[in-house]
């Protein structure tokens, strides 16, 4: 006997799926525009950065990097990246180190008016920064401070990102009790019952503290406009500002190869911890 072959039946084409696919490329190719744009005209001559709607130059003007290279007002772009590295470093160091406490006081601790200060913690966030400018800056004038790294960087260690704190919190309520129980049967006390336990398992909310942390103070500019004078203190962003203020439209070119040279951290920062910063935002989230 002959077999015969079944006819295999036709995959119908989800054209639901394939439109949705098509629209999130669409969309990326929006969202991804503005940076090739950025690198486009980091590479034009100077009469096109400003004349030219064309993405891509009509010659590389390597000039521009060659500008952006040796700095603003005499000071190099190497030294313009430390400083940045530094404020954002340590603005690190103090979120997670300040931040990871609080939420630990909140989330594990029992103490008396626990909820109206966590209360009161949240409504902080919704303080604008303005609101307590000027007496942040009177303080540190009168402490001497204005003109330095500190006052970008001493604010962090005392807890005053609220949004990281409450992020912080809900992570560590979801982890279980018991292992604080059994910490406390095994003799630990709440501070190393915290640096033995909670700290390790608060591992991706706190990468995720301190992603978004570097990414905004490396991107700050008004703080660092109000509290830094002098060249040799300025961060590469002030260093942007820089560009208009000294040649206005010539220094185009140069202010966009710089911008490129900027993001550079940014983007090897967030793409070396990009998988912890997911899972912390989920985790962050499962539990209120």
């Amino acid at each position: 006997m002959v077999a015969v072959r079944e006819p295999v039946p036709r995959r119908r084409v989800d054209w639901g799926r394939v439109g949705l696919h098509v629209g999130c490329l669409a969309a990326l190719l929006v969202m991804l525009y503005p940076l090739a744009w950025l690198i486009a005209t980091s590479f034009k001559p100077a009469d096109e950065v400003i004349s030219s709607l064309r993405l891509l130059p009509s010659r590389l003007a390597m000039s521009n990097y060659t500008t952006a290279l040796e700095g603003v007002g005499g000071v190099s772009v190497l030294r313009l990246i430390g400083n940045s590295l530094i404020i954002s470093t340590g603005a690190v160091l103090g979120n997670v180190i300040s931040c990871s406490l609080a939420a630990y006081a909140f989330a594990r601790l029992r103490f008396t008016l626990r909820g109206p200060l966590f209360a009161l913690m949240l409504a902080t966030i919704m303080l604008p920064q303005h609101a307590v400018l000027i007496p942040q800056y009177i303080v540190f004038n009168q402490l001497g401070m204005v003109n330095t790294f500190w006052p970008l960087v001493l604010p962090k260690f005392l807890a005053t990102d609220a949004f990281f704190v409450f992020l912080t919190v809900q992570f560590m309520r979801g982890i279980p009790k018991e292992l604080d129980e059994a910490a406390t049967l095994d003799g630990c006390g709440p501070f190393r019952t915290f640096f033995r336990i909670i700290l390790p398992l608060s591992r991706p909310a706190l990468i995720t503290t301190a992603i978004f942390t570097f990414i905004w103070t490396w991107n700050d500019f008004f703080l660092q406009l109000i509290y830094l004078f002098e060249p040799e203190k300025f961060t590469i962003t002030l260093a942007l500002r820089s560009f208009v203020d000294t040649s206005s439209q010539s220094a185009y070119g140069p202010m966009f190869a710089m911008s490129v040279i900027a993001l550079l951290p940014i983007v090897l920062f967030f793409m070396a911890f990009q998988r912890f910063l997911v899972q912390g935002m989920a985790s962050s989230g499962v539990k209120g």
